[in-house]
């Protein structure tokens, strides 16, 4: 049998209903208008809001962990950027350095080696004619104006450290003792030339001769510096005129006539090459610069000729130009204050053993053999850091390499187990200059990159907050008004409510609300323009049943409205417990009259059997109840009786 009309319209407005008992739970959760659609902004189940809710923390989790990778991306593509600029830069400013450093400082070898090769030349012409103007000859002659041209030799080079000129001239063993006679007469000459134009005013010629040795000898070092006579048949290379003038620096002895083959094993090494090759050649060596300091250098010896040529293979070498140079004094002056950093290694084909120029060692008292030094230049200023390769292994791959000194002297011609080096230069970078070339921009762009990214975030965070707070709130408010539908409903209709109205907004409709938040039912229960249908089922087999209170009437017009409600609230709880445990629907309840069906919305054959049931608990529970509200409603509260019926 179908519901009675009255039945079938309570279930079709059931949204009147649930609009009018979920008012008071939307005002308390907020103040949302309530000109939008009723279902978008009140009906969505919790279970779905807790799933978007879920969804929504996983994208807020995936925006906060690509912003994190992004920042961490950027600040890295930043820094490497900015890192690799400095580093380019740095290897510009490095190859600069290194192609002046290696262009000025061959060009002063260069021209200092021209002005050598021209100053011995000068010597042979004057001697030459000297010789023939008075019918002499080598080896006895007097260079004139000796200090005067030493020193413009001297001064092509640059810094303080000194350098060392001298001529020694070859001495056959029949004209030693005529040397010596011509060494007596010209040294006094000479000697005050030179005090004169190097201004000392310390000395005077007659010291110096007072600590000259009038023969070609040796000193014999480890018995106070006695001097000994060269003796024997061969060349002797007596030293005679030298720049500048004076005992030998640390020493207390002079060079004039001090043999410079006998008492250097280098410079008789050298002499050996040139009378050879009819070239310069050089070695390494220790030059003083005050009575505890030398300085590392070069011995060049260049050949002097008779006569003014050096093209004739057959022009009589009749002396040597020895000098003596630290190596320093070119790489003076090559960079501009402020360009710091170069590492300068300067090293020979062959080693050779470092002597102190001018100090007569024997071949016992030479140092280990040696064949690389590194100086350092920074600006004007060079500085030696040792002799050996002390540059940084980090920089290897920057090396700029140039030959330095190359005498284009062919081996073959040298003696058996004697070496003529051409001199490398290796230009490095330090680290010095590798951090003048970094910024800090590196660390600024990083830094900028992560506070955008920050900031980004932080903005994030903020809008997330406000918009997750009202998310909340509307969630709420969503929860409270889906239990008010799951207590009014059953699980099935309310499902169907809800399938309905999001089939309704997937095709572009919405339900109105009227300005007091409730349904028009006149427009909800028939059909509208847009073909939509009210939700309304047929049920052929129900029963149901009516309650209402006998008495009440009297009752309620002799108590407090508040009383009146607690009766009613007791009651009505209890039968929808009772309700709730037989499967039985509310309709709906209208002053004290409650009226339940049996049978609906799930169908089952015992429909009447439950509905009776159902009426049968609720006489016995109203007993209980009125007894118990006795104490606070009245003695005449358990005068109250139930009457049902059951219609099927």
């Amino acid at each position: 049998m179908a519901l009675g009309d009255h039945e079938v319209r309570s279930v079709a407005s059931k949204e009147s209903q649930l609009t009018q008992q979920s008012t008071p739970v939307s005002s308390g959760g907020g103040s949302e208008s309530r000109s939008g659609s009723f279902w978008q902004n009140v009906y969505v189940p919790t279970v779905v809001g807790k799933r978007e809710e879920a969804n929504v923390l996983r994208a807020r989790a995936l925006v906060a962990l690509v912003l994190l990778m992004a920042a961490t991306g950027v600040a890295t593509a930043a820094n490497l950027l900015v890192k690799e600029q400095e580093r380019r830069n740095f290897e510009n400013q490095f190859e600069k350095y290194a192609t002046e450093t290696l262009s000025v400082s061959r060009s002063k070898v260069d021209q200092f080696l021209d002005a050598l090769d021209s100053f011995a030349s000068s010597i042979g012409a004057q001697a030459a004619a000297h010789h023939a103007l008075l019918n002499t000859s080598w080896p006895f002659y007097r260079i004139p104006e000796w200090s005067v041209q030493a020193e413009k030799l001297a001064k092509l080079t640059s810094g303080d450290d000194p350098m060392i000129v001298g001529v020694a001239p070859i001495v056959q063993e029949g004209e030693r003792n005529e040397w010596r006679r011509f060494a007596a007469e010209q040294n006094p000459i000479w000697y005050q030339e030179s005090i004169d134009h190097e201004g000392y005013t310390d000395m005077t010629a007659h010291q110096l001769l007072e600590r000259t040795v009038p023969f070609v000898h040796l000193y014999d070092v480890d018995n106070g510096f006695q001097p000994t006579p060269v003796s024997g048949p061969g060349e002797a290379l007596p030293y005679f005129q030298t720049y500048p003038i004076g005992p030998v620096i640390g020493f207390p002895v002079m060079l004039s006539n001090l043999d410079a083959l006998l008492s250097s094993q280098q410079t008789e090494e050298l002499y050996r090459i040139t009378k050879a090759t009819r070239r310069p050649t050089l070695g390494f060596t220790q030059i003083p610069i005050d009575p505890v300091t030398t300085v590392l250098g070069s011995r060049i010896i260049q050949p002097v000729y008779d006569g003014a040529s050096t093209e004739s293979e057959n022009r009589k070498m009749v002396a040597i130009t020895a000098v003596s140079i630290p190596w320093i004094k070119f790489f003076n002056n090559l960079l501009a204050d402020g360009e710091d950093g170069i590492v300068v290694v300067l090293e020979s084909a062959c080693p050779q053993r470092l002597e102190i120029e001018g100090f007569p060692f024997g071949p016992n008292r030479t140092e280990p053999e040696r064949n690389i030094i590194t100086y350092k230049v920074d600006g004007p200023n060079a500085a030696l850091l040792g002799e050996a390769d002390l540059h940084d292994p980090e920089y290897d791959a920057f090396v700029v390499s140039e030959v330095f000194v190359n005498l284009n002297i062919d081996q073959s011609q040298i003696p058996e187990g004697t070496c003529v080096p051409t001199l490398t230069l290796h230009v490095y970078p330090s680290e010095g200059l590798e951090r003048s070339s970094q910024t800090h921009n590196a660390t600024i762009y990083t830094v900028g990159v992560i506070a955008i990214f920050a900031f980004t975030s932080l903005v994030f965070l903020l809008f997330d907050f406000s918009v997750g707070r009202r998310q909340r709130a509307a969630l709420d408010k969503i929860a409270k008004q889906d239990r008010i539908v799951s207590d009014v409903f059953p699980a099935a209709i309310r499902n169907r409510l809800y399938e309905n109205q999001a089939k309704n907004m997937k095709n572009g409709e919405t339900g109105v609300l009227e300005d007091d938040g409730h349904f028009d039912l006149d427009d909800y229960g028939r059909s509208n323009s847009n073909g939509s249908t009210p939700l309304a089922d047929l049920f052929p087999s129900v029963t149901v049943v009516f309650a209402d209170l006998v008495g009440f009437t009297a009752w309620s017009s002799a108590r407090e409205p508040h009383q009146v409600f607690i009766l009613l609230e007791t009651l009505y709880g209890a039968f929808d417990r009772i309700a709730y445990r037989h499967s039985v629907f509310k309709v709906e309840t209208v002053g004290d009259c409650y009226v339940a069906a049996a049978g609906l919305p799930d169908p089952t054959d015992d429909h009447a059997v439950v509905a009776c049931r159902f009426a049968r608990d609720c006489l016995k529970k109203m007993k209980g109840v009125t007894l118990k509200l006795e104490v606070s409603l009245g003695p005449d509260t358990s005068d109250l009786d139930l009457r049902t019926g059951i219609h099927r």
